[in-house]
Parts: C-alpha cells; structure tokens; sequence
C-alpha cells in the first residue's frame, strides 16, 4: 500500500488525559470500539454500553447450528476491506501488527446475464489510465460510445471537491446524475449501478453528491486500486474477540445487552489535579437490560461517545430533552434509514466448481447485487465444507423496493444464482439463514447540510458512525472508524490531548 494523506488536525500538549477524566460509549459497533480504543489508550477508564448481546453492530457474530450438529458463526453480511481503509486498517494493526489476517482477492468481477464480465485485476492506480483500462476490458463499452457519453457531466468526476460538488449535486438524485452521463444501458448496468447499489441507498433515493464523493473516494483517487481483502476467519474470531481483550487489558469495562435510554447533565467531581473538588459538567447515561430482565441502571461520566445507529440514536435524543440544542436536535431528528435489505446464506450439500471467484458482483439481476463463497476465503466455513464436501454461499440485495416480499426476493436471488453458478442448481439444501434487515443510513438529496458531524453543541458530547458528516472522503466501515476515533479526539481536545492521526485519499480531484 502506498499509504494515504494525513488529515490536517489540531495539535495537543500531552499524550496522556489528565487524571480523574471518565468515559461512556454508546454502541459497540465499529464506530464505538474505535473511540474506546483512542480513549482508552490515552489513559480514560471507558465503560462501553451495547444492547446487542454481541460486540460489532453490522459486523457482530452470532451463532447457528445447523442440523448436522454444527454450530457456526452467522453475521449480516459480507464486508469489503479496501485498501484506501487506513483508519480501519490502523485498528486492526492494534490486534494484527502486520494484517496479516487480511487476505486479498485477485478480483471481484461483475457479472452480468449472458455471460458478461468485468474485471477489476490489476487496474492501473492513477487517472486517467484507471478509467482508459476500465473502458478498454468492457464488454458493454466501445470507444466510438465515448462520442455519445456526456463529457461535462463525466468530468465532474474529476472535479470532486466537497465545498462545490455538494453545493451543486446534492439536490439532484443519483440516478438523475447517472442518467446524464448518457452511457449505453448495458454498460451503465455493468460499470456505474453494481456500484452505487453498494451503498444500500437505491439511486432514485440518494444524493448525487455523496455517488460523486463515493467515486472520487473508492474509484479516483484511490491509489491502492479497485481490489480489496477479506478477514481469514468470522469477524468474532479474527477481529472483534481480540479487540476485546486488547481493550478489556487497558481497563475497558464492556456492559452488554443493555440499551441506552437517556441522557442528563450530571455534576462531575474532579478529583487529583483540581484542588478543592471543584464541579465540572458530566452526563448520567440512563440504560436497562434490552431483554426487560434486569433493572434500569445509571453511570455518570465526563465524556460520552453516541455510537448508534440512526434510529437509536433518534429514539435516545428524543428521551433526552437536554441534550443539544433545538438545531442539532432538529439535524439528529432529520437522519433516516435507507431502503431494506437481504442477506441470505445457505451451506449446500456439494462444492462449486473450481476457479470461481471468492466475491462477485452482480449486474442486470433483480434482487440480487453480489454473491459470496465463503468456503473460499473464511477458515470456519472452509472447515466446514472440508468436513462434508459442501459449500457456503451468501446473496445480498441492497437497496430494495419497499413492497418487496420475501418469495419474491428469494425466487429472484435464486434463479441469479442458479445462471451465475450453474452447480448450485442440483445441490441440497442443508441449511440456511435468510433475514431482511433496514437499518443502514439514508444519504438522500439536500441531506447533507443538515447532517450532523462528529461535534455536538455539548461540552463532553460527542457523535460516531458511518452516518456522520466528515470533512475529507470516506464511507462505510471507514466512516465508523474514522469518526469513533475523531469522536475520541474532540473530547479529549479540552483537555490538551493529542489527536489520533486521521488519513484519507486526496481531497480534491485532479481537475477541482
């Protein structure tokens, strides 16, 4: 890897938080674990609040057994670790110095109906020779096509810069701005809407802007290239039972399947370094047990991360008047949710062929955006398929129509898979795990102005997750994590402590 552009930040005094400071993290998801750790290793006790059952939020692992008597780890999905990911990749160096629990893929071609591929091995890494090669390997693309291609709009590509593009896109819809490119249906199919499906937001709901800022941050100024790595095992055992204990070994109490309910002022005694026990602002985090078990509880603390998720993020700013003020709670209250989506994982009775690719996307297949072959690349699901001869396949569907139901989906998923992977057709269904989850961030037109950042109007409040509006690219996982750890670094900015390091890609494109 070449290594990404620092992110400009403020400069601190010490290393280490004065003594007597205490901190609450809401949420033990990526955004959570990543503001925990900063915390925690400049010396605050944290305390780290998760209704789930499990750590990891989107990537937490839950098991199922199967009727063979195996009991395997179930997640929600795929995840992509893309090389551009230097903060995430920075988290995961605290449990795996050299990563070497990342695999990469040679490719994840995109298929599409009749045989149509793309792939993306071995692109060159820098514009304009990237997209030449793109344009060269397409099937669905030739060069006279260029002719009838939108130049104005294609080239705002290259124009990304955050203060315009938003200013000029972010009222405009994503499919509109596709639309005006003006490429052949096929190769639209094949090189623009596999994309701009991955960010579960379906393209008549979402902001130009923020497809323009995806393109400039996975595709353009990307100088790691368009592959990426997959963890070697489930996301429990390779990533987030290390990051346990490697946070529980400095000091991180962890209170799970307990939801957070409120927040209120709390007058906090600061004790060590300030004479006399004089009074500081602090929060009282009300949580209960989300199964309605155990009794409600409360904990005061100087700092507090809001790691959730948009909805529980709404629900505890809605049961907690006194924090933020009318127009931050106005922006808290206008996040949204994004369209459903399906994940559907099956272990078969027999193997797929060799040769085939770990990861596809795909293309021109309704209700189905990519399949995953676990036995591929994840140690548990190799064992398993070692043992009986089978294979563990994952379809997703991002994005869904909101009528969808769920025959529609699988007998759609189904007949993709079946062309894709024409072995499939005849295996036996040992088991399968099939849910439709909606709780992936909306990023729609106009929304980006009124989303709020990672700072709240509150002295020792502070936002984290991938829903966050941030000042330099960045999306997905690396959002978290990006924002748990500046989420960290402002509150301890007070008290003159240095901030984690950031980076990201270039902030502009080459011809903003």
């Amino acid at each position: 890897m070449s290594g990404g552009r620092p992110v400009p930040l403020w400069s601190g005094s010490r290393q280490e938080a004065p003594p007597g400071l205490t901190a609450i993290v809401c949420g033990g998801g990526l955004a959570g674990l990543a503001a925990a750790t900063v915390l925690a290793e400049r010396g605050v006790p944290v305390t780290v609040i998760e209704a789930e059952n499990e750590l990891g939020g989107r990537l937490r692992t839950w098991p199922v057994a199967l009727p063979d008597g195996s009991v395997l780890g179930m997640e929600r999905g795929f995840h992509a670790f893309f090389r551009q990911y230097y903060n995430l990749r920075a988290l995961l160096r605290r449990i795996d110095p050299d990563l070497s629990r990342l695999t990469p893929l040679r490719d994840y071609p995109v298929l599409g109906p009749g045989g149509l591929v793309q792939s993306f091995e071995d692109l060159p890494t820098r514009v304009p020779a990237n997209f030449f090669a793109i344009v060269r390997r397409a099937d669905t693309f030739r060069w006279r096509d260029l002719l009838r291609v939108n130049g104005r709009a294609a080239l705002e590509m290259l124009r990304y810069s955050s203060d315009r593009t938003y200013a000029r896109f972010d009222g405009r819809t994503a499919r509109e701005y596709l639309d005006s490119l003006n490429f052949p249906p096929a190769a639209r199919r094949m090189l623009f809407d596999v994309f701009s499906h991955s960010f579960f937001n379906p393209e008549e709901k979402m902001s130009a802007a923020d497809l323009l800022m995806m393109f400039h941050y996975y595709f353009l100024a990307n100088e790691e290239g368009l592959v990426f790595d997959v963890l070697d095992d489930t996301f429990e055992r390779s990533l987030l039972t290390p990051l346990r204990d490697y946070l529980e070994a400095r000091g991180v109490n962890f209170e799970l399947g307990r939801r957070v309910t409120a927040l209120s002022p709390a007058a906090r005694s600061i004790e060590g370094s300030v004479p006399g026990g004089a009074q500081r602002d602090g929060w009282r985090v009300s949580h209960q047990a989300t199964d309605g078990m155990g009794s409600s509880r409360e904990q005061d603390a100087d700092l507090v991360v809001l790691g959730l998720n948009v909805s529980a993020l709404r629900a505890l700013v809605e049961a907690s008047p006194a924090a933020g003020d009318p127009p931050w709670r106005s922006r808290v209250d206008s996040l949204s949710e994004t369209s459903p989506f399906a994940v559907w994982r099956m272990w078969l009775d027999r193997p797929t062929a060799e040769g085939r690719a770990a990861f596809v996307g795909t293309a021109g297949f309704p209700l189905l955006d990519n399949i995953s072959l676990y036995h591929l690349f994840e140690a548990e699901s190799s064992e398993w398929a070692a043992r009986t001869g089978g294979s563990v396949i994952e379809l997703h569907a991002y994005g869904m129509p909101e009528h969808s139901t769920e025959a529609e989906i699988r007998t759609a998923m189904l007949a993709g898979l079946h062309e894709l992977i024409p072995e499939s057709r005849d295996a036996g269904l040992v088991h399968e795990e099939f849910f439709i989850e909606r709780d992936c961030p909306a990023f729609p037109p106009g929304g980006h102005a009124q989303r709020p950042g990672v700072e709240t109007p509150e002295p020792g409040l502070a936002l984290a997750g991938d829903f966050v509006r941030m000042d330099f690219p960045t999306a997905l996982m690396e959002r978290a994590t990006a924002s748990g750890f500046l989420a960290a670094s402002v509150l301890l900015r007070p008290h003159g402590v240095s901030p984690e390091p950031l980076q990201s890609v270039a902030r502009k494109g080459p011809l903003a």
